[in-house]
């Protein structure tokens, strides 16, 4: 830590500056330290990846050996409005000198209250009733009990290349295998999975026109007869546009017929926008731009500014299907709606208001996607950019066997690490290459990422 008064004020559009190829030796002595003590199932730790950040601001990191980095991916799209956030970090300050603790569901901090108020206003439509939650698969599960009490039907459609979280519930709703097979005797098995409405991977015979009906007739078919999925359905659980899957934007109508078929069968629908929500693909929520109300949503990630914090969100009617407490919440947790989490929050949403953060995510998405059009369009590895906002995809699919190029997409984002670029890969296959950077990324900024990343793409495949 004494290494931060030797180097200079680290900018929030500061642009890549990389001294010592990363992982440098300070990161590897830590990464050793770290292997050491953490279980191994946590951190992939190999020669050239990851590097340990010691800093950030804006959009610039600074790792333990003083190469500073672009991140386009605001931390797996938490930093959205930037990394320390000066509205942020002051109101955590503030709060901790107050009540850095509470007593959840028992004597409520007042943060809580003043944080629940500001989602009922923050929130589409009627969803004014919220439970608070410690990150996104918590609020998934809050949803999914919901839906239980609501209905009495147990059973969830849920989609390929859907991520929903890694706890129990959230995780029977989660398409990874790799994530699922190991604990695939403790689950539920109240998911029913059906195709997500891939617009660049058209089911055999199916006209991409034909593609939102065809799904759709899918979902009425399980939602009319239960048998079909083995349990009742209670519920439809998706990402309006699936991130971890690969930044997958359904077709037009598809959203709003989901809606339909739920009303009509008696199944709540379930936006889970912890990644998208708050702003990221340029509404505070997507479901805003298809036009569709769902009866539960799922916020997090960037709601917390960089604290954990997520809520899931519900229409009253709905919400009136939990029991009145009498003293034992049926869902709650030792650190429920923790005040200085709920500070962040309510900093954090005044600052989307204030800035307008979903507007400056369209206006540089925009941009950025039009630097990746001009930067990568026509290269033989590239099979499709993709996205909304600043949640943005590269395909990436070997030209020779029209396969995705998983092993390409990592060695690009290894590639433009050296290069002072953070990046993520993603998709079913890990062939996607996700931009996901906050609201403040620079015009200079954006260009070194687009650079990197072609850079990095041509190296990996030389």
């Amino acid at each position: 830590m004494d290494d931060l008064l030797h180097n200079p004020p680290l900018l929030p559009d500061a642009l890549p500056d990389v001294r010592v190829p990363p992982p440098g030796p300070r990161s590897r002595a830590a990464l050793a330290t770290l292997k050491a003590n953490e279980s191994p199932n946590v951190t992939a730790v190999a020669d050239d990846f990851p590097v340990v950040w010691q800093e950030a601001h804006g959009c610039a990191v600074r790792d333990l050996d003083g190469n500073t980095y672009v991140d386009a991916t605001s931390a797996f799209g938490v930093a959205l409005i930037g990394h320390g956030h000066p509205d942020v970090v002051a109101a955590v300050r503030h709060q901790a000198g107050l009540l850095l603790h509470g007593m959840g569901d028992v004597h409520p901090p007042a943060m809580r209250i003043a944080l629940l108020e500001a989602l009922t206003a923050l929130a589409p439509g009627d969803l004014g009733h919220a439970v608070l939650c410690g990150g996104g698969s918590e609020a998934v599960e809050v949803a999914q009990k919901t839906a239980l009490l609501a209905t009495g039907k147990p059973g969830v459609i849920a989609f390929s290349g859907s991520y929903h979280g890694m706890g129990h519930g959230a995780l029977d709703a989660t398409s990874r295998r790799d994530f699922r097979a190991p604990f695939v005797s403790q689950l539920a098995h109240n998911t029913t999975w059906l195709p997500f409405p891939d617009p660049a991977r058209l089911p055999v015979g199916i006209a991409s026109h034909d593609l939102c009906a065809h799904t759709l007739e899918r979902v009425a078919q399980v939602l009319a007869h239960p048998a079909m999925g083995g349990v009742p359905i209670g519920a439809i659980l998706i990402e309006p546009i699936q991130g971890r899957g690969g930044v997958i934007v359904p077709p037009d109508g598809f959203l709003q017929g989901l809606r339909t078929l739920c009303d009509r069968h008696g199944a709540l629908l379930i936006f889970d926008e912890i990644f998208t929500g708050c702003g990221r693909t340029g509404a505070l929520f997507a479901c805003e731009t298809a036009g569709v109300l769902p009866d539960l949503l799922c916020i997090g990630k960037a709601l917390g500014g960089g604290m954990p914090i997520a809520a899931c969100l519900g229409r009253p009617h709905v919400m009136a299907a939990w029991p009145v407490s009498h003293g034992e919440a049926l869902h709650t947790s030792t650190f429920l709606g923790h005040p200085v989490s709920a500070a962040a929050a309510l900093a954090t949403i005044h600052v989307l208001q204030r800035d307008d953060g979903a507007g400056q995510a369209a206006r540089v998405g925009e941009h950025l996607l039009g630097l990746l059009h001009t930067h990568l369009d026509g290269h033989p590895w590239v099979r499709e950019i993709r996205g909304r906002g600043l949640m943005l995809g590269v395909e990436l699919q070997d030209p020779r066997t029209k396969e995705p190029a998983a092993d390409v997409a990592w060695r690009t984002v290894t590639g433009a690490l050296r290069r002072g670029v953070i990046l993520l890969p993603c998709g079913v296959h890990g062939e996607v290459i996700q931009l996901t950077p906050p609201v403040s990324l620079s015009a200079a900024q954006q260009e070194c990422v687009v650079r990197a990343l072609r850079s990095a793409l041509d190296e990996a495949i030389a």
